[in-house]
């Protein structure tokens, strides 16, 4: 159902890989809400993914980028900006990647090369971005710039590896950029700590389909899906949050909240018997 939240904007959305990408769902609900788009992904993953198809689908522009290239992002925006008639509106940063986590090097083994890789395309990509787009006067007033982030940011997870410093330091930017953005430009910036999800990127951590059961089991509301997603990020670029900066909005059904849950720990226990009432009704406080 389309509620017009987009209708006349204008935005980029960087890392539509295929259609389990959110960055994919986040693309098709911002042209369902009336937006008009361009696409960037590196020429690899374009190579390898269907964004073309998305392209086509969408009739929407797409532009190789590398995003640790500030040349590259500097012809994404100029590029958008001709095609769409304009500075943009909003701005979706889906990018991460570990050579550590793809090499299984473990946490208290890590190649420092890999990590400079993570850090630069999982994170310092997200400030090069904002600091392009800047210069160049890419974004309108008002507009809104949104990366994905993942809890692991402030709590350890196993098998999250460096890309838990690479989702802090994303969060760390979107606070510091966001000052200096909102003040001179009124320019919003925000990440979103999504549940876990099964992307590309998201099956190569170690272990996900028990995190994903884990996480599921924790939630009050059950993991956030891809499409929910997607949801929350049309909101955030609409006018209805334009008062919404600097924020890490946790989109997990609850689960940062949560110490543990009932079904949780029943992963434990032989039964629910003992979490129920006579009649029958488990009792969940």
């Amino acid at each position: 159902m389309s509620y017009n939240l987009l209708k006349g904007k204008k935005g980029i959305i960087f890392g539509a890989l295929n259609d389990m990408s959110i960055a994919w769902k986040v693309a098709e609900r911002a042209a369902e809400e009336g937006a008009t788009i361009t696409l960037s992904n590196t020429p690899m993953a374009l190579r390898m993914g269907q964004t073309d198809e998305l392209a086509k689908k969408l009739n929407a522009e797409v532009i190789p980028a590398d995003a640790t290239s500030v040349e590259d992002l500097q012809q994404v925006f100029t590029r958008s900006m001709e095609v769409l008639g304009g500075p943009v509106d909003f701005v979706l940063h889906s990018i991460g990647m570990s050579p550590n986590v793809r090499k299984k090097r473990t946490y208290d083994d890590l190649d420092y090369n890999f990590l400079e890789k993570t850090l630069d395309v999982s994170a310092i990509s997200f400030h090069k971005m904002l600091q392009t787009a800047k210069k160049l006067d890419a974004i309108a007033e008002y507009g809104s710039v949104v990366a994905l982030s993942y809890v692991a940011a402030q709590r350890t997870f196993f098998g999250y590896n460096d890309m838990a410093d690479a989702k802090s330091l994303l969060e760390s930017i979107a606070r510091s950029f966001g000052y200096i953005y909102g003040r001179e430009k009124n320019v919003r910036i925000n990440t979103i700590s999504q549940s876990p999800t099964p992307t590309t990127a998201g099956n190569g951590v170690k272990g996900m389909d028990h995190l994903m059961d884990f996480a599921n089991k924790m939630s009050p509301l059950g993991n956030a899906t891809a499409d929910e997603c997607a949801d929350y990020c049309v909101m955030m670029f609409s006018d209805l949050t334009r008062k919404v900066t600097m924020q890490n909005l946790y989109h997990d059904g609850g689960f940062s909240s949560m110490g543990m849950s009932l079904r949780a720990m029943n992963q434990y226990s032989k039964s629910l018997e003992e979490y129920t009432d006579e009649n029958g009704h488990i009792i969940y406080g």
